[in-house]
């Protein structure tokens, strides 16, 4: 019997040893393919010596320092990083520990910065359904995916749900991807008039959606009309790019290709690669002034916040994404893997949509694919895809409740940024085997009943 808490308690997991390049192995001698990263976090594989060396002459120096009493070396030389590197004007970096604790650093920066600013009656915030932006009950507050929230709601603030940027379903026949997100925007036009923008605090989005869509881009223009409504109701506009940022759809903002720069945007997965664990609030200037200028203090922390080794790790990943090209070869890679999806599941009559950037790639899964009917969701098929492309040595992330919080099925591909070609043929090949098992099963067991 195991004493660990296992997120499943009643699953057997396989005991992780070891890890080479894009692999990680088992203690059975078993291999896997990591083609979802983990969960979209290891974009470096799991041996990147450089970064494994720089963990380990960080430790020796200094392992830790609180940040109360000190900075490091490596805090200041990885913020310094990211704010060149960063959209113009996102220049100030809060280290923390992980993607929920970048979003809850977020929304009290934001509700902070109005207070600063004499207005505090601003207490609303504005996100998306069937988004994703943590764990802890803030970020599950803002985040719309029911099937975490329902059992935890009343712990919950209140928060205000607008419709998701989802092309697949909700675009209209007949109408273009600007009308579409035009309306988007008039949504949020109007959902921040009839709560009152003198409440509102912010609006919160994926730049890409993660997991509970499943790798969702924006139609074209889209975020930069979000901006506009923004600014013309003087709200925030933060953006969570904790899956999507540092690299991960081709550029190491996710928003740098959608021609805007949002007040405050989220990093952590890529940020780290998950050589230790760590997540970033980068605020803008506008942001970080208010503070300065106002009680010169901000209201939050926890006691590993600029770790001193999680910081020299991330600047190692950092750096090695930079001298390695990594950014290139993600768009590269990416097309190619694009390119074997579509080859392989484009006519699938269960795949509906296939949609991503880099090396970020959802499919969709449904029933009926004429009608976009998904499957029963009793079926658990992104279950039984996961069980049966571990079986298949491969780990890919796929998802239920893609619709709604219940139903619809998704599987998401994030692999390491430093593939080679033939993986790409070894996860689309491994992938299609097992999602062909996993119907085929569920066949089987509809014509036994």
């Amino acid at each position: 019997m195991s004493h660990v808490f296992h997120r499943m308690p009643r699953q057997a997991y396989p005991v992780a040893v070891g890890g080479e390049g894009a692999y990680v192995l088992d203690a059975d001698g078993k291999r896997y393919l990591d083609a979802s990263g983990g969960a979209a976090v290891s974009c470096l594989g799991h041996s990147h010596a450089g970064v494994i060396a720089a963990i380990k002459a960080q430790l020796d120096a200094l392992p830790f320092a609180h940040t109360s009493f000190f900075t490091t070396p490596a805090a200041e030389a990885l913020a310094d990083l990211l704010a060149e590197s960063a959209p113009p004007g996102l220049d100030h970096v809060y280290f923390v520990s992980g993607g929920s604790e970048a979003i809850e650093a977020a929304l009290k920066l934001a509700r902070q910065y109005f207070v600063e600013r004499g207005e505090p009656q601003r207490r609303r915030f504005i996100a998306r359904r069937q988004s994703y932006h943590g764990n802890t009950l803030g970020a599950l507050a803002v985040g719309g995916n029911l099937g975490r929230r329902t059992l935890f709601e009343p712990l919950l603030i209140d928060v205000e749900h607008v419709s998701p940027c989802y092309a697949y379903r909700d675009q209209q026949a007949g109408e273009t991807a600007q009308a579409y997100g035009e309306r988007l925007a008039r949504e949020l036009d109007a959902t921040i008039e009839r709560l009152g923008a003198e409440t509102v605090i912010g609006f919160v989005a994926e730049t890409v959606s993660g997991a509970t869509l499943g790798a969702v881009p924006a139609v074209p223009g889209y975020f930069q009309r979000l901006r506009e409504v923004c600014d013309r109701h003087g709200i925030l506009l933060i953006l969570d790019e904790v899956m999507c940022g540092m690299g991960r759809t081709g550029t190491l903002f996710a928003c740098e290709q959608e021609g805007m720069v949002p007040d405050i945007v989220t990093v952590a997965k890529g940020l780290g690669a998950g050589y230790q664990p760590i997540g970033a609030m980068i605020a803008s200037s506008k942001v970080y002034e208010a503070i300065l200028a106002g009680s010169g203090f901000f209201h939050h922390g926890h006691t590993y916040v600029g770790h001193a080794a999680a910081c020299a790790g991330a600047l190692a990943v950092q750096r090695a994404i930079a001298e390695e090209n990594l950014l290139a070869r993600v768009r590269e890679l990416g097309a190619g893997l694009a390119s074997r999806l579509r080859q392989v599941f484009q006519h699938h009559e269960h795949v509906g949509d296939i949609r991503g950037r880099g090396l970020f790639w959802g499919l969709e899964f449904v029933a009926d694919k004429a009608a976009k009917l998904p499957f029963d969701p009793a079926l658990r098929l992104h279950a039984r895809i996961k069980a049966n492309a571990m079986h298949e040595g491969l780990m890919c992330y796929p998802s239920g409740g893609t619709l709604d919080g219940r139903a619809g099925d998704h599987v998401l591909l994030a692999p390491p940024y430093i593939l080679e070609e033939p993986q790409l043929d070894e996860i689309v090949e491994k992938l299609g085997r097992a999602v062909d098992r996993s119907i085929a099963e569920i066949r089987g067991a509809a014509a036994a009943s």
